[in-house]
Parts: C-alpha cells; sequence; structure tokens
C-alpha cells in the first residue's frame, strides 16, 4: 500500500479548525452536558462518563470519553447481559441524538481525534483488518465521518470500511464541510443509527478475501 501523504490542508489547516470548533462548541454546549449529565447519573446509574481503549491515528491507542448508554445489568453468574438487554429507552434516545457522543469533543480538543474522520473502532479488531483496511488509521479518528453520513451502522463492514479508506484518499475542506452538513440532516432524521435488528452493530471478525474489499470499494465509487 502506498504511503499517505499529508496535503496542507490536512497537515496545519485541519487541526486548526479542531481546536477552534471543539474549545467553542465544549463551552456553548457546556449546558447540555451538564443536563445529559443528570439525566445519565439518574436513570443509569455511575459512572456517568464510559471510558474505553480506541485505536486512533497511526493505530495509537487512547481513551474514548462517551456518556453511557447502557446499564450493567448482569445475569446470575455475574456476566453483562447481552446490549438489547442493557440498553434503555433513555439509552437508545441518546444514541439517536447522537448526545452519547458529545464528551468526544475533549478527545478532539487533546488531539486524539478529529471533528471529521473514520470512527475510533474496538482494539480487538486490530489483527482482523487487511492492508486495505489498515488505511482508515492514516488519519486521525472523527466524530463523524464518510461512512456515518452514507449508512452508518445500517451497512455492512465492508462497505463502511471502503467509505473510511475513500475518505482518506480525498480528505479536503470541501469533503468535511459536505460531510459536516450531512451529519447535521442524519442526526435531525434519527436515520440509520442501527441495523434492522440489532441493538448495536454485529462484531468484526474479519474480510475473508480482498477481492470483496475491492468489489466493496468499487461500489462505493459508484454510487458518488
Amino acid at each position: 500500500m502506498q504511503k499517505h501523504k499529508q496535503s496542507f490542508y490536512e497537515k496545519y489547516i485541519k487541526r486548526l479548525l479542531d481546536i477552534i470548533i471543539s474549545l467553542t462548541a465544549l463551552i456553548v454546549l457546556s449546558p447540555i452536558l451538564l443536563i445529559v449529565a443528570v439525566l445519565v447519573r439518574v436513570k443509569l446509574g455511575s459512572p456517568v462518563i464510559f471510558h474505553q481503549q480506541r485505536p486512533g491515528y497511526h493505530e495509537k491507542i487512547f481513551g474514548l470519553c462517551k456518556f453511557r448508554s447502557m446499564t450493567d445489568a448482569r445475569d446470575q453468574n455475574g456476566e453483562l447481559l447481552p446490549d438489547e438487554v442493557r440498553l434503555t429507552k433513555f439509552g437508545k434516545a441518546l444514541r439517536a441524538t447522537s448526545l452519547d457522543e458529545l464528551p468526544e469533543l475533549w478527545n478532539i480538543l487533546k488531539g486524539d481525534m478529529s471533528l471529521i474522520g473514520p470512527r475510533p473502532l474496538l482494539v480487538k479488531y486490530l489483527p482482523l483488518y487487511n492492508g486495505f483496511q489498515k488505511q482508515r488509521h492514516d488519519v486521525r479518528p472523527g466524530l463523524t465521518g464518510w461512512a456515518q453520513v452514507n449508512g452508518r451502522n445500517a451497512i455492512s463492514w465492508e462497505q463502511r470500511f471502503a467509505y473510511d479508506v475513500e475518505y482518506v484518499k480525498k480528505i479536503s475542506f470541501k469533503m468535511d464541510l459536505k460531510i459536516l452538513f450531512q451529519t447535521v440532516a442524519v442526526v435531525f432524521r434519527h436515520s440509520d443509527i442501527n441495523s434492522a435488528t440489532d441493538a448495536t452493530m454485529e462484531a468484526f471478525t474479519g474480510t475473508k478475501t480482498e477481492d470483496n474489499v475491492k468489489r466493496f470499494s468499487k461500489s462505493v465509487k459508484d454510487t458518488d
């Protein structure tokens, strides 16, 4: 795979915009953050903020911050119950409005993430990526991204990775602006939050063939 080369926009302008926007958003949205935090504490308990290790730029691990949206309900053996059981109506509402992701503004301000980029996934997926899919880590992960405005959790993993890599190759101010406006539209429509039958997206178990990846990549480009 050809090494990703940063453009002037990506190297300097994008990071500056991330700092300005995330800091401004944290200040302006502080009342909303406080209200959501109180509601999470009352309805779901502590901790209010959910921290999880995620791979970021060049696969460097960082601590992702989110408002918790599930309970810690366990079975008789002390094992956590399935996600669809632990995800309450309140939790679903948080996810539908993307309010659970607002604490990630802190990750953006710190430099762990960017406003726009491939979503940070689980650490356990790292060994499962093939060469094509690994390219999603050539940029900072984002609060929203190209895959999120083209299906979010309602599309397959292969389609999602194809959109991620397409973004890495085409990253620009114009594309970031397009994704930002489309994200607002998606959130207001409350669309594509999950697949039709699952509370959360099914776990990624790897892509069997490189041909399959290329096929999905081509299908993504053909629909632009």
